[in-house]
C-alpha cells in the first residue's frame, strides 16, 4: 500500500496540482531519481541487515526502522508544492523502503522450507493485493487530498506493521566474524552474486518482468484521463486495480499451491510472464476501456502467478545462505527500481508519435525476453 499507491494514484494527483502542464515529464523524474535512490540502498541495506546484532533482532530492527523512516517519508511528501521537494521527499522515502524491504524479505529464506516457499509466496501477495485495493479505494471514495491520502497511507503503514513486529522472532544465528561493509566489499560480493549464473539469468528475467508490469500500469491514471478521455478517471483507476488485484491473488493462489506439488517453478514463471506480455499486446491493438477492463484482469492473474513462483524461484538460487539478505538486496534491485524508472522510460514513448500504442507494446515485448531469461536458469526445475 505505502509503494504502489502513491506510484499509481497520489504522484500523479499531486503532480496534476502543483505542473499540470509538464506532468508526464515531472512523474518520470521524480520516480527516476527514487529509483536511483533504491538501486544503491537495496543492496546496502541488505548488507547491513546481514551484519545487524541486537537483541530486537537483525531483521525486526530493519523492518521497523525502515517502516517508520518511510511513513515519515510519506508524510513529508504530501506536504511538498514543487516538483523538487517532491522529488526530494519521495527519493528520501526509497531509504525507509529499502531497509524495510530487506528485512521482511530475507525471513522467507530464514524460516520458509523450500517445498511451502511458493505456498507462502502466494499468502504473502494477497495482503499486498488489499493493501493497494484498500488504499486507492480510501483516497478514491473519501476524495481525500494528495496531503491527506499520504497521512492516511503512513498511519496505515505503521498499524499493519505493529502485530507482526510484535510476535515475529528472528531465527537463531551463529555469526562468522564478517568484515567491515566498504564500498569496495560491497561491489565485490555483488560481483560475486551476479557471477552466479543462475542468479544473474532470474535477476535479468525478474527486471524485465517487473519493468513490463510497471510499464503497463505506471501511467494508467494519465490513460484513462488524456487518452481514453474517461468521465470518472479515478473511478475507472479503481475499477481496473481491483480487477487487477482480484485476479492476481486467485491466480498466484493457485499458482503457489502448484508449483510447490509439482515442484516446478519456471514453468509457472515462464506461463505468468506470457500472460503480462498478452494483456501487453492486446492494450496496444485495442485502446478502449472496456479492453483495459479485461487487459487489466489479464496482466494482475499474470503479475500475481509471477511474483508468488518467482519469490520461491530466487530464494532458491541464492549463492550464499550467510549473506541472504545481501543478496536479496541485489535482487531487489529488480523488483523495486522498474516501478520508478518506467515513468521515465514510459515518458519518452508516450510522447512519441505512437504514444500509449508503443508503450504496451514494450510491455509485452519486455516480458516476453523476461521469459526467455528465467528458462537460463538451470539449477531450479
Amino acid at each position: 500500500m505505502a509503494s504502489l499507491v502513491p506510484l499509481q494514484l497520489l504522484l500523479p494527483q499531486q503532480l496534476e496540482i502543483i505542473d499540470p502542464a509538464s506532468k508526464v515529464h515531472s512523474f518520470a523524474v521524480v520516480n527516476a531519481l527514487a529509483g536511483l535512490v533504491s538501486l544503491l540502498a537495496l543492496p546496502v541495506c541488505g548488507a547491513l541487515c546481514d551484519r545487524s546484532r541486537s537483541r530486537f533482532g537483525r531483521r525486526r530492527l530493519w523492518l521497523a526502522g525502515g517502516a517508520l523512516w518511510f511513513a515519515a517519508g510519506l508524510a513529508i511528501t504530501g506536504e511538498q508544492t514543487t516538483v523538487t521537494g517532491m522529488t526530494l521527499a519521495w527519493s528520501a522515502s526509497m531509504l525507509g523502503l529499502s531497509a524495510a524491504t530487506a528485512g521482511l524479505t530475507a525471513m522467507i529464506a530464514d524460516r520458509v522450507p523450500v517445498g511451502q516457499r511458493g505456498l507462502v509466496s502466494s499468502a504473502i501477495y494477497g495482503p499486498q493485493a488489499l493493501g493497494v485495493v484498500t488504499g486507492i479505494a480510501l483516497v478514491s471514495v473519501l476524495a481525500l487530498s494528495p496531503a491527506s491520502g499520504y497521512l492516511v497511507i503512513a498511519a496505515l503503514l505503521i498499524v499493519c506493521a505493529v502485530p507482526f513486529l510484535t510476535r515475529f522472532r528472528d531465527t537463531s544465528y551463529e555469526y562468522d566474524a564478517e568484515p567491515a561493509l566498504s564500498l569496495r566489499t560491497l561491489l565485490t560480493a555483488m560481483g560475486r552474486s551476479l557471477r552466479n549464473r543462475d542468479f544473474a539469468w532470474a535477476f535479468g528475467g525478474r527486471l524485465l518482468v517487473n519493468l513490463a508490469n510497471s510499464l503497463g500500469v505506471c501511467y494508467t491514471l494519465y490513460f484513462l484521463t488524456d487518452d481514453l478521455l474517461v468521465p470518472d478517471p479515478a473511478g475507472s483507476l479503481l475499477a481496473c486495480t481491483a480487477l487487477y488485484l482480484v485476479a492476481g491473488v486467485l491466480a498466484s493462489s493457485v499458482a503457489g499451491v502448484l508449483s510447490d506439488r509439482l515442484g516446478r517453478r519456471r514453468i509457472f514463471v515462464a506461463l505468468a510472464a506470457l500472460l503480462q506480455a498478452a494483456s501487453g499486446f492486446l492494450l496496444a491493438s485495442f485502446p478502449n476501456l472496456g479492453i483495459t477492463l479485461v487487459a487489466s484482469a489479464v496482466m494482475g492473474a499474470g503479475f500475481g502467478a509471477y511474483m508468488a513462483v518467482d519469490q520461491a524461484l530466487i530464494t532458491q538460487v541464492l549463492p550464499d545462505a550467510e549473506s541472504r539478505a545481501q543478496d536479496l538486496g541485489v535482487m531487489n534491485i529488480a523488483a523495486v527500481v522498474p516501478p520508478s524508472l518506467a515513468p521515465l522510460i514510459a515518458s519518452f514513448l508516450i510522447t512519441s508519435d505512437r504514444g500509449y500504442p508503443l508503450l504496451f507494446s514494450c510491455v509485452g515485448v519486455a516480458a516476453t525476453v523476461g521469459v526467455l531469461l528465467v528458462y537460463r536458469v538451470r539449477s531450479v526445475r
